[in-house]
């Protein structure tokens, strides 16, 4: 994957993008690929053919993130795994409100827990990589991580505990060569945040604020993601790049 004048070489890398079918997902997966990767995502549908994307450059395995038994069964499906990104994620999981226990109980376990369970399932797997700069596991948080949000308590909630699961596994599993960081992605244009981007009371106040003008794209996330688990970054574990066009830099 090339942008400008940076580029990297994963030939060779084993990597898996859960919700990897669309969006920001898709975006890192296709970045991975075009710089040499082997690239497993996953989705909720039983195939990849049932998704509107070209995911033929892919291995696509079935994965639902709230079902623990799922995720033991995917991780040892995997042969070898040298970076795991954990983006699956979403609000209001089967349309529930997130303000009843139910709903913010399920939105913690679709948003926070599934990546515990889908990193420690994985770890053997990442401790037995020759990934140069060391293997990693790369969380997708969010400005919910750090902004309140009276909408998606359950989600916000989740994408905080997410930043504070980075700098504990960075810590426990620096010592099994592995680095773990997160990218908090601002407002990025993809058909889960459409009804904002094309809402004028709800998406102009967030682009006043933006100092760079502009939605995010689901590659802006993407660069920032492989140089995470590059081995130029192989002196950086524990952290939550912004990835908002400024967003969170106003006062």
């Amino acid at each position: 994957m090339s942008k400008g004048s940076l580029s990297f070489d994963y030939s060779g890398s084993s990597v898996l993008v859960t919700g990897g079918s669309q969006g920001i997902g898709l975006g890192i997966a296709s970045a991975y690929r075009e710089a040499g990767a082997q690239v497993t995502i996953t989705g909720t549908r039983a195939s990849a053919a049932e998704y509107d994307a070209d995911l033929s450059g892919f291995d696509f395995l079935a994965l639902k993130v709230e079902h623990a038994a799922s995720i033991e069964a995917l991780a040892k499906r995997l042969p070898a795994l040298d970076i795991l990104v954990n983006n699956a994620g979403a609000s209001f999981p089967d349309g529930m409100d997130e303000w009843t226990a139910e709903g913010f109980e399920a939105s913690v376990r679709v948003n926070l827990f599934s990546a515990f369970q889908l990193a420690r399932a994985c770890l053997p797997l990442l401790s037995a990589s020759d990934q140069p700069g060391g293997a990693s596991v790369v969380g997708i948080a969010s400005l919910t991580s750090h902004f309140g949000n009276s909408i998606v308590p359950g989600y916000g909630a989740a994408k905080a505990g997410l930043v504070q699961l980075t700098k504990t596994l960075a810590m426990t599993w620096a010592e099994r060569g592995i680095r773990a960081n997160a990218v908090a992605a601002g407002l990025v244009e993809t058909r889960m945040t459409a009804p904002v981007v094309e809402s004028p009371s709800m998406g102009d106040p967030m682009m006043a604020r933006t100092p760079l003008k502009r939605w995010g794209q689901p590659r802006d996330v993407a660069s920032a993601v492989l140089y995470l688990s590059s081995a130029d970054a192989s002196f950086i574990t524990g952290e939550t790049l912004l990835v908002d066009g400024g967003y969170s830099a106003v006062g």
